[in-house]
């Protein structure tokens, strides 16, 4: 039955009791006797999944990141992938100073997850603090334990092929620690859960597809095995919680995933932020600015939205199956995606598929076979 939860702060929140969430400080909350025997079973079955997309990324019979690649002849993903590259900036540059552009941006990306998983480490954590629910805590500590292998994962490629990462672009770093430091429950879930979960998708998949370094290719899968289930954690929250909610508190909700959409979109090619990268190749990076500008009209990012790979269509998707977007908000994201294409598409995303066949390959390193996995949109219970 929902009830009105306090939340902290002055905000309130209308929440479904496996989600209810105490101070991140109240410890004694945890030892409450009835709470232990008042256990949801809405997660048993994405708990017990974890054993089928099991992997360990410093073990090589998983992957090997000994793999080598000579990043100043071999582009690491096709020449169009580069956005820079599709306006003005590619009649500037000769062969060697485009796969340069080209890899730097994919570690500019690559470094960007890998703080992403950073902050989903630090905000799944967090979760177990203040979860009341014991199975909902059992499994944000599930999620912790395969957040802390994304970043180790994440941490060898980028060492394997420059060494380093770059610095946290400040609009991802400011959204990170918003989510991450908050203690309203529901603003971490749609944050992460859904919102960065929803773009990693999208962002996993795009580079599974396209690129051409096996390794990164591995990575992108064993990855998002894991990240189909967290995915999932947010999809029963959604399930769950916002068909119940007071005009107010789902328009707040709607209102701020809007906003955090819009910031996202507007800085995700980063001009400013990787000004180091074009300064490298004789470019100012205001230059590069103003020819993504010319070359990205509304029409052609439409079009490049409309893709089934394309990362914020994803993102898009996952809001509007969750009821997050409304005839509120829906014209907003129409300028960017067809709508009607979504209300007719199922809950299936594109990254399941690649999922799948990840959990399959798990399955048969660790010694099960590849046919027991359990794991499919219809088989993960959304509900009790």
């Amino acid at each position: 039955m929902l009830e009105p939860k306090k939340t902290f702060g002055n905000e309130r929140m209308t929440m479904d009791a496996a989600y209810e969430a105490v101070a991140p400080d109240d410890f004694p909350a945890m030892m409450d006797v009835d709470r232990y025997n008042n256990r949801s079973t809405a997660f048993d079955k994405i708990i017990s999944a974890t054993h089928d997309h099991f992997w360990d990324p410093l073990d090589p019979k998983y992957i090997d990141f000994n793999d080598k690649w000579d990043l100043d002849r071999d582009l690491l993903v096709p020449m169009d992938f580069n956005l820079e590259l599709q306006s003005a900036v590619s009649d500037k540059l000769d062969e060697g100073q485009k796969i340069y552009l080209v890899n730097e941006s994919v570690r500019w990306t690559m470094s960007s997850i890998l703080h992403g998983e950073q902050g989903a480490l630090a905000l799944s954590a967090s979760l177990c603090h203040i979860l009341k629910d014991p199975g909902a805590q059992e499994y944000a500590a599930n999620q912790t334990r395969e957040e802390a292998r994304h970043v180790t994962g994440f941490a060898k490629y980028i060492q394997a092929r420059w060494g380093k990462p770059t610095a946290c672009g400040i609009v991802l770093r400011d959204l990170l620690v918003d989510i991450v430091a908050t203690p309203l429950a529901w603003k971490k879930l749609v944050g992460m859960q859904m919102i960065v979960e929803g773009l990693a998708m999208g962002t996993f998949a795009k580079f599974y597809s396209e690129t051409h370094d096996p390794l990164m290719k591995k990575l992108m899968q064993f990855v998002m095995t894991d990240e189909a289930f967290h995915h999932k954690f947010g999809k029963i929250w959604a399930d769950r919680t916002v068909p119940n909610l007071p005009e107010a508190e789902r328009d707040m909700i709607e209102d701020w995933a809007l906003e955090v959409f819009m910031t996202l979109l507007r800085n995700s090619t980063g001009p400013e932020q990787k000004k180091v990268i074009y300064e490298k190749v004789g470019l100012d990076w205001r230059w590069v600015q103003s020819a993504l500008l010319e070359a990205m009209t509304d029409r052609k990012l439409r079009q490049t939205m409309m893709e089934g790979t394309s990362v914020f269509r994803v993102l898009i998707k996952t809001l509007l199956k969750a009821g997050i977007i409304t005839k509120r908000t829906a014209s907003s994201y129409a300028a960017y995606v067809a709508m009607e294409e979504l209300h007719g598409e199922g809950d299936r995303m594109i990254g399941d598929d690649i999922a799948e066949q990840g959990i399959r390959a798990l399955l048969a390193i660790n010694g099960a076979g590849g046919q027991a996995a359990i794991y499919a949109m219809g088989n993960v219970a959304a509900a009790e």
